[in-house]
């Protein structure tokens, strides 16, 4: 019943809403729910919601859950292929590697919560990535991040980095996981809101795959994992809002990790799995049960009832409100085969992990929750997703910016003392300071360490194996989000090429700012189309994902960055390429064609500063033909070295491949074309540097153009130092030197300056 007055829904008083706290304005608005949206909600119930309903409607319908400003151009991205399994909408994707096996994978954000509390957010973040592998039935074998940080300066920086690093290696060392690869860069826009985005990858048998969706009448819903407490309430509405100025007191809402309790929770799950007692299974994710039991009762096209006087809670007096929106961790919530109720119930015993029923699956297309012999909860269940809001916001192209003429740039300083700043500049330094805090080894299936183009682990006994990578081109796609999400994509195909895998399929995280300015809107809908793009022209569909919008701080918005997780299949690892120089008196040669493209450039950026013009253009066509070429000849053994040309263009390749093994190079500028700091340091794309037996190098060079591959001898490898055309030799300790120092010198002024603070004190 209700009452209309001056066209406002007006609910009457409903036995649900005793003892209820009122749902006023201002409470809703707390929820992050708009006035429009609160009106749909009452046409959709018929009357006001109880407080803990406006709970779940303001978890179930925030941006981070619903996607309702992305969705409607996320339909558009292809995820279909003969060898996906199962494409978005699960926990992970999964895709068919061969030999029985599955891949199963995904990245997701952790932004906000790491902003706020970086050691306990980052590991968090990696504890909830792992989840979602293993839920799915598989063992997870990797991890890989993407991070962004703010400017080095910035008083918050050095906190953050550390802590967020911290985390990582806390949780993924700990649970027993190799985090293999990542991605590390530091810029002001950054200041307010990091991003720190976790991928995890799992195998599983392709026949063994477990799923989301509820099946069966009366079959009951078994709570399994860690205790429900209080941390982490409305941690999914948070990273659906912007910062200010108060940002800190959201610290409640971060969740804590334990990652010994996951590895408890991971096997006793793989070994129910094993024997046959799960029907489905969810993770208690963003959203917690709320979000668990609404997925699994409406994929399934069923209602469900939890009584949550049965779940475990480590704190006395929780309310209905808080158990159904803690995102406590280390929780699953799984539908179970009556039959094998109690062989479920000993397993989990055995590992020291609560085992509790907590409901059934109905026939009703209800969500009914009780409490203390009250019902607290009584909506429609698929409705309370399916109706959520879905918002075709306006937006607007960003302006093109026109290209930057090479010879417009003027050199400040010599090439190879522009090199020399480029390999010790924060982005371009090494990360080792990093990823030798995360155990990469553990495991002993990682062939490949960080620092190259992609990691390669083995799977098995071998020889079979993965390449995985993360990247993104983030100020490409400030410039040209069209372009730079193309870009993201195949930079990604390019690094699994590099090694000799095939690139299989992609997981994206799409981190924008407040979707509700158009400009920003328009920022995510191109960047998504050229995602797209790239991803049908070079058979990489993308099989799962996550949207992080509103990374803002008051009003200042970071750079469009949409992360790409790439996974590639290697058919022997003994047989993968790597960037160091092999040995002295190898041709050295660049592939792809080189016109010395400076527009967004690292060396326009750091050595000009400048961030001015056009990024290069991405020419799908050509990064297909060039990089099957690359691959081809790394499987036949013809390569010795490969290194695809990004940030820095063909300089900081060479000083890489240098320093990476100690031999120097003598290099030539044969096929240049306009000033040679373009050809230095331009950013072209659809380009590779490797290197063969100087004997060898005719026979491969006629080979790329029988392929209609352009390809330049420009150089040899040689001696101790990098000779640069036109340039006095550049030693490669003075390269390592440079490149090795940034971090561990920067960490170590945070560690002087925490010294001196505590003197004071």
């Amino acid at each position: 019943m209700m009452n209309r007055a001056l066209g406002v829904l007006q609910p009457e008083v409903h036995p649900l809403l005793r003892n209820e706290p009122e749902i006023t304005s201002a409470l809703v608005a707390q929820h992050g729910l708009k006035p429009d949206e609160y009106e749909r909600i009452l046409a959709l119930i018929a009357r006001a919601p109880t407080f803990t309903e406006l709970g779940i409607f303001s978890a179930m319908w925030n941006e981070h859950c619903s996607y309702k400003s992305s969705r409607l151009h996320l339909r558009g991205l292809p995820t279909k292929a003969p060898w996906v399994i199962q494409g978005p909408g699960e926990n992970a994707g999964v895709i068919d590697i061969g030999d029985g096996l599955a891949c199963v994978f995904k990245m997701e954000s952790h932004n906000h919560p790491s902003f706020i509390e970086p050691y306990q957010g980052a590991t968090t973040g990696v504890g909830g990535i792992l989840r979602d592998v293993f839920t799915m039935g598989a063992r997870p074998v990797a991890c890989l991040n993407l991070l962004r940080f703010g400017a080095p300066e910035h008083p918050k920086t050095r906190h953050l980095l550390g802590g967020v690093v911290a985390g990582i290696a806390g949780y993924g060392n700990s649970f027993g996981v190799p985090t293999v690869a990542g991605s590390v860069n530091f810029h002001t826009r950054y200041d307010g809101n990091i991003l720190v985005n976790a991928m995890a990858v799992g195998i599983a048998k392709t026949n063994e795959i477990f799923y989301a969706k509820a099946t069966g009448v009366g079959r009951p819903i078994v709570y399994l994992g860690s205790k429900t407490g209080r941390d982490g309430i409305h941690g999914a509405t948070m990273a659906s809002a912007e910062f200010d100025e108060k940002s800190d007191e959201k610290r409640p809402t971060v969740q804590v990790g334990d990652p010994f309790s996951e590895k408890l929770l991971l096997e006793a799950c793989l070994e129910i799995m094993q024997k046959g007692c799960v029907i489905a299974i969810q993770d208690m994710g963003a959203a917690g049960l709320t979000s668990s039991a609404v997925e699994m009762g409406a994929k399934g096209d069923l209602g469900i009832e939890l009584e949550l006087d049965k779940v475990p809670c480590r704190e006395p007096g929780m309310t209905a409100y808080e158990m159904m929106l803690s995102e406590s961790q280390e929780r699953m919530l799984m539908v179970l085969d009556p039959a094998r109720e109690a062989e479920a119930e000993a397993v989990f015993t055995k590992w020291g992990l609560d085992f509790a029923v907590i409901g059934r699956t109905t026939d009703t297309l209800r969500f009914v929750v009780k409490h203390h012999g009250e019902v607290k909860v009584d909506l429609p269940i698929k409705e309370l997703g399916d109706q959520a809001p879905l918002y075709d916001r306006p937006w607007v192209p960003t302006p093109t910016l026109p290209k930057l003429a090479t010879a417009d740039v003027e050199p400040p300083t010599s090439n190879a003392d522009a090199l020399i700043k480029l390999v010790g500049s924060p982005d371009q330094a090494s990360k080792r300071w990093v990823w030798e805090q995360y155990d990469h080894l553990i495991l002993g299936n990682t062939i490949q360490q960080p620092g190259g183009d992609a990691a390669v682990i083995r799977l098995g006994e071998g020889p079979k194996g993965l390449a995985l990578c993360t990247d993104v081109t983030q100020r490409y796609c400030e410039a040209d989000p069209l372009e730079g999400g193309k870009q993201a994509v195949a930079e990604a195909w390019r690094n699994l090429t590099s090694v000799g895998a095939l690139p299989l399929a992609l997981t994206d995280n799409l981190n924008f700012g407040n979707p509700e300015r158009p400009e920003i809107m328009g920022q995510f809908v191109l960047a998504v189309r050229g995602i797209g793009d790239a991803a049908r022209a070079l058979d990489f569909p993308i099989v799962s994902g996550n949207v992080s919008l509103y990374n803002e701080t008051q009003g200042r918005g970071i750079l469009p960055t949409p992360a790409i997780g790439g996974v590639g299949l290697v058919k022997d690892v003994t047989k993968t390429a790597t960037l160091a120089f092999k040995a002295v008196g190898e041709a050295i040669i660049l592939v792809g064609a080189t016109e010395g493209w400076l527009g967004q450039s690292i060396y326009l950026r750091d050595i000009c500063g400048s961030e001015t013009g056009a990024p290069p253009p991405v020419d799908l066509a050509a990064e297909r033909r060039n990089g099957d070429a690359i691959r081809e000849m790394i499987v036949s053994g013809k390569l010795t070295a490969v290194h695809d040309l990004s940030d820095g263009g063909l300089a900081l390749a060479l000083a890489e491949m240098a320093m990476a093994s100690g031999i120097g190079a003598v290099i030539e500028a044969q096929g240049t074309v306009g000033p040679l700091h373009g050809w230095l340091f331009g950013e072209d794309q659809a380009r590779y540097l490797i290197t063969c037996p100087a004997l060898s190098a005719d026979r491969i060079l006629n080979q790329f153009a029988e392929l209609a591959v352009p390809a330049t001898w420009i150089g040899i490898t040689e001696g101790d130092s990098l000779t640069l055309p036109g340039e006095v030799a550049i030693s490669l300790q003075t390269l390592k030197s440079a490149h090795e120092s940034w971090f561990p010198d920067y960490m170590d002024a945070a560690s002087a300056s925490d010294r001196i603070q505590n003197d004071i004190r």
